[in-house]
């Protein structure tokens, strides 16, 4: 299928073409999947092939955390082209409801049901953003997001907004990152949203992959441009040039975790203040997944 051709326009969609982009290319090449897969080693998902931080030990992690029930209803949010949420679905006998910023990642990712089994009405995808995903009220029983809030033109609205659709005592698992000797204000935002933290899992070896990612882009440069350039012209493999650049003195300083937030039971979302956390992340700390 062509992702381009068929997915229709959604909200964001000046935002998305960033992520328009490296979706696109990543469909007409395996070269970025191989440097993933290389950069992870062991600890790479293949069937997940997703383009973040999501090894095995997170998928673990995630499992672990939401402590969900076959039957009930997960949600991925920023969900790429699928990968993470279509592989817990199957693996926890789960139904999915998945949204991204990019309708070509929606695309991909609903043709990728069959490979994990998956019906469309078992698994659905759709457009939106993370601060008006579309869900109806505390009908999700786990949200995970993965490499995916800092994309958020306000992430405390994109937190209100998952605690919306938590349904009270649900979950949402979470990556973020924050200078290392930091402290952040993840637990303030938490409560802003109606949300209380749980758990604050450390991800030591998170920065170690990203800076082996980057560097394996650097290295492969002529390759990533002969590879994009056909397709999609120079752009695309400038921009992750840069990004591997911009990104790499920081990740010594960088510091990433897996916070899972609870929704309590009967606890509604609350307004908050703005999110101030900062961080040494890549440029906006979204990853196309």
């Amino acid at each position: 299928m062509n992702a381009a051709a068929t997915a229709p326009p959604g909200p964001g969609a000046g935002r998305s073409a960033r992520y328009d982009a490296f979706h696109a290319a990543r469909a007409r090449t395996d070269l970025v999947a191989r440097l993933y897969a290389e950069a992870m080693g062991e600890d790479y998902p293949a069937e997940v092939a997703a383009s973040s931080s999501c090894d095995w030990p997170l998928l673990g992690l995630m499992t672990a955390r939401l402590r969900l029930r076959p039957g009930q209803l997960l949600v991925d949010a920023g969900c790429g082209a699928g990968g993470i949420g279509l592989w817990l679905a199957r693996a926890l006998a789960l139904r999915l409801a998945a949204f991204d910023l990019s309708p070509i990642a929606v695309a991909q990712a609903a043709d990728r049901r069959p490979r994990f089994s998956l019906s469309a009405e078992r698994a659905a995808f759709h457009v939106a953003e993370l601060e008006n995903t579309g869900l109806p009220d505390a009908g999700a029983h786990g949200i995970v997001c993965v490499d995916a809030l800092g994309g958020a033109a306000d992430r405390d609205a994109a937190l209100r907004e998952l605690s919306r659709v938590l349904a009270p005592g649900g979950r949402l698992v979470v990556t973020r990152a924050a200078r290392r000797g930091a402290a952040p204000a993840w637990t303030e935002q938490a409560r802003a949203a109606g949300l209380t933290v749980e758990h604050v899992d450390e991800r030591p070896a998170e920065p170690a992959l990203w800076e082996r990612l980057h560097r394996l882009w650097i290295a492969h440069a002529d390759e990533l441009r002969s590879e994009l350039r056909s397709e999609l012209g120079e752009d695309q493999a400038q921009n992750m040039l840069r990004e591997a650049h911009h990104a790499l003195p920081k990740l010594p300083g960088r510091r990433a975790v897996l916070l899972t937030l609870r929704r309590g039971a009967n606890a509604p979302a609350a307004p908050g203040t703005a999110d101030t956390m900062t961080g040494p992340d890549r440029p906006d700390e979204r990853t196309p997944q």
